[in-house]
């Protein structure tokens, strides 16, 4: 018996400058714990690593597609187009403690894009 076929996943540089920012922003809230509660949130992205490995549609449908505003469409237009860029069909977010993290794939790829803080209202794109 085979074992299913895991997916692939890596972040974007993008992806990897937000988690800076998540990183500057813990240790200015508190430097005291900082190392402590970022070593949390890697923990965090590591679990949700292997889990999109094995099940690359895990997380839930991205919400920000159904909005009507016209900020909202134009955010979801540059997203769509980041998705597009790196030829994944589908656009989801996985939800953390305190994060949402963006991504797109495919059935054999998982491509990170963005991360944001849950009170963030939107990704920065």
């Amino acid at each position: 018996m085979a074992l299913p076929q895991r997916a692939s996943v890596v972040a974007t540089p993008h992806f990897a400058a937000c988690l800076e920012e998540a990183r500057a922003f813990i240790v200015e809230q508190d430097e005291t714990t900082a190392d402590d509660r970022f070593r949390a949130l890697r923990a965090e992205l590591r679990e949700m690593t292997e889990t999109l490995r094995w099940a690359p549609a895990g997380g839930r449908p991205a919400r920000f597609f159904g909005g009507r505003s016209v900020q909202a469409q134009i955010r979801a237009r540059k997203v769509q187009a980041l998705a597009d860029e790196a030829r994944l069909p589908h656009v989801r977010e996985y939800v953390l403690k305190r994060h949402v993290v963006l991504y797109a794939h495919s059935s054999d790829r998982v491509v990170l894009l963005a991360m944001r803080h849950q009170r963030q209202l939107s990704y920065a794109v």
